[in-house]
């Protein structure tokens, strides 16, 4: 179900859609942490041929990041991964939006991606605020060992364990998390195992099959511990 303006925003739900045209039928303020891996602009195929929507054009970027400020609450974060090559694209859609750049993150692999003029072996993602958020209870550091995910559910799969500290130290228990490009469902998986509401947004049909199924079979960190266990 697509939210209307006379239609609170479903939490705990991913929504398949557009975001552009989503985002703007959500109430302004109504968010409390955004996680999200957009398209890096790379148009990138993985070696089985899965590709990423949008990820050959940048006329999304400006107005989804204007939509994302909007909606989320003041003095707030948002974390954003992008494509290192097109940073300055990333850079000029958050800051016309609005947002401060508060941080960086990296995330160091174990293994190469690619190999071209050198091996490619981190990611990285930007901390963004709207306002004056307060400083996180627990401060985490900008360098984040990356595990590797398999890629299994969507061709850039982010591993957990790199966004559940994120999660944990720029959101609050029971705050609501957006993702609008929320692919399989990583970040959404990471705000249910610590308890936060979530909503995403996804296009593709077939991504967001994937993260809804994998939703429905997430419990919290304690019951996933316990299975683990």
């Amino acid at each position: 179900m697509i939210p209307s303006a006379a239609t609170p925003l479903p939490v705990n739900t991913i929504l398949q859609g557009d975001c552009l045209d989503i985002l703007p039928q959500i109430t302004a303020g109504s968010v409390n942490f955004v996680l999200t891996d957009p398209p890096y602009l790379a148009r990138y195929r993985s070696r089985d041929g899965r590709s990423v929507p949008n990820d050959d054009n940048d006329a999304w970027l400006a107005p989804a990041f204007a939509e994302i400020y909007r909606v989320l609450a003041p003095d707030t974060f948002a974390v954003s991964f992008y494509g290192w090559p097109h940073a300055d694209r990333f850079l000029s859609a958050w800051r016309a939006a609005g947002f401060r750049i508060v941080g960086h993150f990296v995330f160091p692999k174990r293994y190469t991606s690619a190999t071209r003029l050198v091996r490619y072996q981190h990611e990285c993602a930007y901390l963004l605020a709207k306002g004056s958020p307060r400083e996180p209870a627990h401060v985490i550091g900008d360098v984040i060992d990356w595990t590797y995910s398999g890629n299994k559910l969507h061709p850039t799969q982010k591993p957990l364990p790199v966004l559940l500290p994120l999660v944990e130290a720029f959101s609050a228990p029971g705050g609501l998390v957006l993702d609008p490009f929320c692919g399989s469902g990583s970040s959404l998986v990471a705000a249910k195992l610590l308890g936060r509401s979530f909503t995403g947004i996804e296009l593709d049909a077939g991504y967001h099959a994937i993260a809804v199924r994998r939703l429905a079979e997430t419990g919290s960190l304690t019951d996933a511990a316990g299975r683990a266990a």
